[in-house]
């Protein structure tokens, strides 16, 4: 195998298993419940967010999409004043919707 060909290959390798969604510091903020765990908090709506399933024709690992997809849910529900999000969705084209809630009053 040619040596530039098989750099190549462990580049993408390394790269799809990169993690290049960060989590906010407000993101960190935000909890991910079940369905059952927000009776009595109140619906913000809901956040769609996705990362790239493929990277050069490889598809990436379902775990490190999924991760990923968290990170940005977290965000996305803080950008909205939300500090709760249930999955509304399973992953699919490395897309996922969550739900978002506000749980926690402001004291």
């Amino acid at each position: 195998m040619n040596k530039y060909l098989f750099l190549a290959l462990i580049s993408i390798l390394f790269i799809s298993g990169c993690t290049w969604v960060h989590l906010t510091s407000e993101g960190e903020l935000v909890q991910k419940v079940t369905a059952a765990d927000v009776e009595e908090c109140k619906r913000v709506g809901n956040a769609t967010v996705s990362v790239k399933d493929t990277i050069a024709g490889i598809s990436r690992s379902s775990e490190k999409m999924a991760e990923e997809l968290l990170i940005l849910g977290q965000n996305a529900a803080s950008e909205m004043g939300g500090d709760t999000i249930v999955q509304a969705s399973d992953i699919e084209d490395g897309e996922q919707t969550f739900n978002v809630y506000k749980c926690r009053l402001k004291r």
